[in-house]
């Protein structure tokens, strides 16, 4: 195929050359002949005749010729009119007027195959719907080697193979529309953003022209940045996963599970915690919350709220005190960064959880039959906002019952309001059975959270079961009164003794019961005031026993000298108990307690 011959017949170049030559105002006839008096110029030559002693007829300058009257240099008001509607500038007598502007060269008058030849993109030419090759240029060239002109561009170029071209070429010559693709890799390592266009090729029908842009460059810079962010998030990730917990702690009462999950590859690791905390006597706290930051930062800041939740918590505070302190620890560690958080605390004797809320997404409560329960306000502002007194509330967990706690990465999605997200999840949590890591599981796929998810977002699940049988028979209860002063020692001796008996207790620990009860009451005694309430609880790993009164001194363990009368109580506790521990109780008051930790089997 003579190339040459088609590039100089581009589909309609000639015509949109006499249109460019037509609005520019120049005329397309040819100039006609010189005549007397117009100085030897030939019109539309652009110049005007020089000055002279004899004007050529019809000069204004020169006077009107009917009336003999001088000419003032000026044209008839009509042709002023006319001059301005075409837009002359008024140039006077014997001043030069600019030259029209040459003709613009057409199209068909540039050489087009040395203009592509010398690109230094890619450009190959096929025609028909076999896409036969017609020309590469020399960038072409250069890349891939010579390509046999007439050849199948299936058996000659493997490299439009490898971009993947073939199915874009069969569309643009389909549809007649250009089509391009970015960053395609060849086998031989380069990258090539290319561009097909459709053409007519004259005696050979339809064509493409491929347009290939050599990016190797810029994709491998490119590429360079994505490792660095999978370094840095895979860093963020592994942070954020080593201060989460790696075990779940499992309280004698509650069953639970707990999952996080980062945001994809495009979205930044965030916050997101939980942590679950024995606090002793059969009490848990169950904490969750969420960092509004992305990245090592706020994983890092994460770290430190959890490890603060952790400290807080051996000081047995209630719920909306913890928030307080952490409230203005959050504003020491970063100003610029607050976090949400719950934290509530489980407490089996009085059969709900006890919560406060800094700016995090409600509690869900499902019933063993199904019903599902919104915790309502207090919701006091995120951590690290200052300001404000948090509060504390309350939600039933009775047997049977379970509790999620969630980040808003679970159910917040673009466009949607939160409360739709909620409303999702609990339909969710409705038919949601199981055991606890399977209900994490289910909330998690029933919210359309998958790899690719652009936010973290972690699951905490708590299980109060129903126990019947034989397993119901390691979990009992019991409660004494005390009234009536110092009679009341020996009753509550008498009580422990009896209960610790039928509970089939070995005689060691039976004994160590009864002495833990009798040195428990007696310090009430002597530093509390009413009303004091002893209480049993045995569970299928340990048994608990637990003192409370009015006064709201927590004891604390001393060293006694010989001398002193008093002051051996808790010693004796902290000695013969595998724990023990102090608390201030709502509305007033303290509860003393120990544990003895069971045989195993």
């Amino acid at each position: 195929m003579n190339f040459t011959r088609w590039s100089a017949r581009l589909p309609g170049t000639q015509r949109r050359a006499a249109a460019r030559r037509t609005d520019r105002g120049i005329s397309t006839a040819p100039p006609r002949p010189a005549q007397r008096g117009d100085g030897g110029r030939a019109e539309g030559s652009g110049s005007v005749p020089a000055a002279r002693g004899d004007t050529a007829a019809g000069d204004p300058a020169a006077g009107d010729p009917a009336t003999g009257e001088p000419a003032t240099g000026e044209p008839p008001p009509e042709e002023g009119a006319r001059d301005a509607a075409r837009g002359r500038t008024g140039h006077g007598a014997g001043e030069p007027q600019p030259d029209p502007l040459p003709d613009a060269p057409a199209l068909e008058d540039f050489p087009v195959r040395e203009i592509l030849a010398s690109l230094p993109a890619l450009v190959a030419v096929v025609y028909g719907p076999e896409h036969r090759i017609a020309y590469v240029n020399d960038a072409y060239t250069t890349a891939f080697g010579p390509r046999p002109i007439g050849n199948r561009a299936a058996d000659s170029c493997p490299e439009l193979a490898e971009l993947g071209l073939h199915p874009l070429m069969d569309q643009v010559l389909r549809s007649g529309r250009q089509r391009t693709v970015k960053s395609r890799r060849s086998a031989a390592g380069g990258s090539y953003t290319v561009t097909c266009l459709p053409i007519e090729i004259p005696g050979a029908g339809s064509g493409v022209l491929v347009h290939a842009a050599d990016v190797t460059d810029h994709a491998e810079a490119a590429e360079r940045l994505r490792a660095s962010e999978r370094r840095q998030r895979e860093t963020a990730v592994t942070l954020q996963r080593s201060l989460l917990p790696q075990e779940l702690e499992q309280p004698d009462d509650l069953r639970i599970a707990a999952t996080y999950q980062p945001g994809g590859e495009d979205a930044a690791v965030g916050g997101d915690w939980y942590d679950v905390i024995t606090l002793g006597a059969g009490r848990t706290a169950l904490v969750i919350g969420d960092v509004m930051g992305r990245g090592v930062r706020a994983a890092a800041v994460m770290g430190q709220l959890r490890t603060a939740v952790r400290a807080y918590a051996r000081l047995d505070l209630p719920p909306h005190e913890v928030l307080q302190l952490l409230d203005g620890l959050a504003a020491e560690i970063d100003a610029s960064q607050i976090a949400t958080c719950v934290y509530a605390i489980h407490d089996p004797n009085e059969g709900h959880l006890v919560y406060a809320s800094a700016g995090h997404l409600p509690i869900l409560v499902r019933d063993e039959d199904g019903t599902v329960r919104r915790a309502a306000d207090p919701t006091g502002p995120p951590l690290g906002t200052g300001g404000w007194l948090h509060s504390s509330g309350a939600i039933a967990l009775p047997p049977g019952s379970s509790a999620v706690l969630y980040t808003d990465g679970l159910v917040e999605r673009r466009g949607e309001d939160i409360d739709e997200g909620v409303a999702s999840l609990e339909r969710a949590l409705s038919g949601a059975t199981g055991a606890p890591q399977v209900v994490c599981d289910r909330l998690i796929r029933s919210q359309g959270v998958t790899a690719d998810h652009d936010d973290d977002v972690a699951v905490l699940v708590v299980q109060h079961p129903s126990r019947t049988g034989p397993s119901a028979e390691l979990f009992h209860n019991a409660a004494l009164e005390l009234l009536g002063g110092t009679e009341a020692a020996p009753r509550a001796r008498a009580f422990a003794s009896g209960v610790l008996a039928s509970w089939r207790f070995s005689p060691e620990l039976h004994d160590l019961g009864v002495l833990a009860t009798s040195e428990l009451v007696a310090n009430s005694l002597q530093h509390g005031t009413p009303p004091m309430r002893l209480r049993l609880r045995r569970t299928d790993r340990r048994l608990i026993i637990e003192v409370t009164d009015g006064d709201d001194h927590l004891p604390r363990r001393r060293r006694a000298e010989s001398e002193d009368e008093a002051g051996r109580g808790i010693s004796i506790i902290a000695t013969i108990a595998s724990s023990w521990g102090s608390r201030r109780t709502p509305g007033g008051g303290k509860a003393v307690w120990c544990e003895f930790a069971l045989p195993a089997g």
